[in-house]
């Protein structure tokens, strides 16, 4: 796990942010989830769409680039939904609605550390 930062104010975004890489925990991601510890998030790698099948909650998806910069907000996705697929998009971070959509904007750089 590790800390989402947003890199021009080092303002923590996340506080436990867990990575998802292999093709079982990327299958996986929230499926079957009834909720999500607040300031926790899962990073899902390599990723340039998503769906919410099987969620029993909304979620905000943000879709980042290679250069580690937000190409793409989804506020709020309900169960259910799909997203586009994003082509600029190397990875997306999934969090409890509201939480990364009202603290990021698309252009703005990330990292994740410890």
């Amino acid at each position: 796990m590790g800390k989402l930062v947003k890199k021009d104010t080092n303002e923590v975004i996340l506080e436990n942010a867990k990575v998802a890489d292999s093709f079982g925990s990327r299958f996986l991601g929230l499926m079957g989830k009834k909720d999500l510890p607040e300031e926790a998030g899962l990073i899902i790698k390599p990723c340039n769409s998503v769906h919410c099948f099987f969620m029993r909650f909304p979620i905000d998806v943000i879709f980042v680039d290679s250069d580690d910069r937000v190409v793409h907000i989804m506020p709020a996705m309900k169960p259910g939904k799909i997203s586009p697929i994003v082509r600029k998009s190397t990875y997306v971070i999934e969090s409890n609605a509201h939480t990364l959509s009202e603290k990021l904007r698309i252009g703005d750089a990330i990292s994740v550390g410890k």
